[in-house]
């Protein structure tokens, strides 16, 4: 039951949002300051999970390096309208290693990068974003074992929309008033020519350097792999023993 309470508060929120734009509604909330702290919590949340996971020192190693590199690659294309390779990285990263991994290095690259571009409001939001972006892409593999080039630059591209989608309500939420669908349909419609750089951009980086990265990655995971293997305990010998009479 544990594992479901953040879920499930997260679909109570959810619902009471939809439920309090609607017109005539007697909910009246501050979801600006509220949304926030659900992005807050949530991160919160799911970086305890990390801390007392049994992560090894390679694995928090390789979540640096990526994050660091993620990072990076926004910072030095930063000139470019949404075109970025963070969330390419990030997807990939998720695919190899996993959810925890995918999910942290997302978040770390958010967070790292932000202090070359700047903080605000908006890092939490960009950090959860990011972070679900690769946690999402190890549940794509577990469900699609088989998925080929094109199918993993399909998700690529879809996560260019889904990431704006997620900025979006940020903005909707602390800058729009009042909020109602059309108000969001209006917020997301102005983002529309953004996001679409951002996938068709996911989709570059992907198809131009996700093999090569993917198998680097892959290596990096078999590494990782062997050095979890428990060592044996080998009881000592006794040929050495000999009985004398």
């Amino acid at each position: 039951m544990e594992k479901w309470k953040f879920p499930l508060f997260f679909l109570l929120v959810t619902g009471l949002l939809a439920f309090s734009i609607i017109a005539d509604s007697p909910v009246k909330l501050n979801w600006s300051l509220l949304s926030a702290g659900i992005v807050g919590a949530a991160i919160i949340f799911l970086f305890r999970g990390f801390e007392q996971s049994p992560a090894s020192t390679r694995e928090i190693a390789v979540i640096a390096v990526l994050g660091a590199v993620a990072a990076l690659g926004r910072v030095s294309l930063s000139a470019l309208p949404n075109i970025q390779p963070v969330t390419f990285l990030v997807i990939v990263s998720g695919y190899v290693f996993g959810a925890r991994t995918g999910f942290m290095v997302g978040s770390t690259a958010a967070l790292a990068s932000n202090f070359f571009l700047g903080q605000g409001p908006w890092t939490p939001w960009q950090m959860f974003a990011w972070g679900l972006a690769g946690a999402s892409a190890a549940y794509f593999r577990a469900v699609f074992p088989g998925a080929g080039k094109w199918a993993l630059a399909l998700f690529q591209f879809t996560w260019g929309y889904l990431f704006g989608c997620m900025m979006n309500i940020w903005t909707w939420t602390a800058f729009i008033h009042p909020l109602s669908w059309q108000s969001f349909l209006a917020t997301w419609a102005a983002s529309l020519w953004f996001d679409s750089l951002h996938a068709l951009g996911n989709v570059f980086f992907y198809l131009f350097f996700g093999g090569s990265v993917i198998k680097i990655l892959n290596r990096v995971q078999k590494k990782i792999a062997v050095s979890r293997l428990p060592v044996q305990n080998i009881p000592p010998s006794n040929n050495h023993h000999y009985k004398t009479n």
